[in-house]
C-alpha cells in the first residue's frame, strides 16, 4: 500500500520532472507507476481501497484518554453510576473528558458495560418457528379477545380458532372469564368436530396465561398437537387471529355499546361465524369463502372465473393492457415464514 504522503511526494516529483521537459510516461516509469495510476492519484490523493492503511481520525480518543475515562468510572464514587450521571458531575467539578456517548463506547470496548439493577436484562427472543399448511387441519391459530358487557368494567371473552389454510373459523366460544380449562374444552371439541384425529397439526397462540396453562398443555399433548407461541408483546407473530378479530369488531352490526348479556354475545358470534365462513369472500384466498376453500371447492370456482375473464378479454382485447386477473388457487400458506429459507415441515405435508 502506498501512503497518502508517498503519493503526494510522487506527484511533486513528476510535476518537477515535467517542468524540466521530461515526458509523463518516462517520469511515471522511473517511479514504477503507470500514467493511469498517476491520473488517479491526481483525482484521488487519498487511497480509497478498503484495505488501505489510514491514519486514525483526529477526533478519536487516544489510549491515554481512554484509560483516564476507565479510571474515573472505576472510582468508588462513580462505580454505581451510568455515564449519563458521571459526565454532569465531572462538569460540575470543571472537568471534561469526553461526551456521554464516548463514555459508553469506551466502557463497551473494554468489557466494562453490564446490565445492573433489579430489572431483568433485555432478552432478544428468536422468531417463532415457521409452519406450512398445504391442506385443512394442519395449522391452527387461536386467541382470546374482549367483548364489552352491559356495564363498564364487565367483559366477555371470545375464544376463536382459525385454520390458516382456509381461514375458516373452526371453533369458537364466549365465556365470562379466561381460563386454560375452557380453552382445553374448546380445542378438544374442535378436534372432534373437524375430524382431524391424530393427523399432525400445530396450534399457535400468544403468550397469555390461558394459552400456557397446565390443563391446556396436557390436552394438547393427548391430542398430539404441537404448541407454538408468539414472542411476548409481538402481535405480528399471530397475524391470522389478529386480522380475524379486526374483521369481527369492524362489522357494521357489531354492538359498540356492548352486549346485554352472555347469551346475546354468543348469539351474535354465532351469526358472525356463519357469515364469515359461508358468505364472506376472503381477499387472502382469491375471494372465495373460507368454507369453500376448506371443502376444496376453490379450484373449480377459480377456474370458472378464469374462463369468464379470458372470454371477456377475447371480446375486447383493446381494454386489457396485460394479462387477466390471476385466479390461480392459493397454494401453501405459511405461519411466520422464514425469509431466508422456507422449507415445509415433512410431517405437515401429509394429508
Amino acid at each position: 500500500m502506498i501512503s497518502a504522503a508517498d503519493r503526494q511526494e510522487g506527484l511533486t516529483l513528476i510535476a518537477h520532472c515535467r517542468q524540466q521537459g521530461a515526458r509523463l510516461a518516462a517520469a511515471c516509469e522511473v517511479l514504477g507507476i503507470s500514467k493511469r495510476t498517476y491520473r488517479r492519484w491526481q483525482q484521488y490523493p487519498q487511497d480509497r481501497r478498503p484495505t488501505a492503511r489510514r491514519a486514525p481520525p483526529p477526533n478519536r480518543l487516544s489510549a491515554a484518554e481512554q484509560q483516564e475515562i476507565l479510571a474515573v468510572c472505576h472510582q468508588a464514587e462513580y462505580a454505581s453510576l451510568p455515564p449519563s450521571q458521571i459526565v454532569p458531575r465531572l462538569a460540575d467539578q470543571g472537568r471534561y473528558l469526553s461526551s456521554e456517548s464516548s463514555f459508553y463506547r469506551v466502557l463497551r470496548a473494554h468489557g466494562a458495560l453490564r446490565h445492573r439493577g433489579h430489572a431483568a436484562a433485555p432478552v432478544r427472543r428468536a422468531k417463532p418457528h415457521s409452519f406450512a399448511a398445504t391442506a385443512p387441519g394442519q395449522v391452527w391459530t387461536w386467541d382470546i379477545t374482549y367483548l364489552r358487557g352491559p356495564i363498564a368494567g364487565v367483559f366477555y371473552y371470545l375464544y376463536l380458532i382459525v385454520d390458516i389454510y382456509s381461514r375458516k373459523i373452526v371453533g369458537w366460544e364466549v365465556q365470562e372469564r379466561e381460563s386454560a380449562a375452557s380453552a382445553a374444552e374448546l380445542i378438544q371439541g374442535t378436534v372432534w368436530k373437524e375430524g382431524v384425529g391424530r393427523k399432525p397439526k400445530v396450534l399457535h397462540a400468544d403468550n397469555g396465561s390461558p394459552m400456557k396453562g397446565a390443563t391446556l398443555r396436557v390436552t394438547l399433548q393427548k391430542l398430539g398437537i404441537e404448541p407454538s407461541y408468539s414472542r411476548p408483546r409481538v402481535s405480528d407473530d399471530n397475524p391470522y387471529s389478529e386480522a380475524l378479530f379486526r374483521t369481527c369488531k369492524y362489522r357494521p352490526d357489531f354492538p359498540e355499546r356492548g352486549f346485554s348479556d352472555l347469551a346475546a354475545a354468543r348469539s351474535w358470534v354465532q351469526g358472525f361465524t356463519q357469515w364469515y365462513n359461508e358468505t364472506h369472500r376472503h381477499s387472502g384466498i382469491r375471494f372465495v369463502t373460507p368454507a369453500e376453500r376448506h371443502r376444496g371447492e376453490d379450484p373449480v370456482i377459480l377456474a370458472k372465473r378464469q374462463i369468464v375473464y379470458t372470454l371477456a378479454k377475447a371480446r375486447h382485447p383493446e381494454r386489457w393492457s396485460g394479462n387477466t386477473r390471476n385466479w390461480t388457487p392459493i397454494g401453501t400458506v405459511w405461519l411466520n415464514p422464514d425469509r431466508e429459507l422456507v422449507t415445509p415441515i415433512p410431517e405437515l405435508l401429509e394429508t
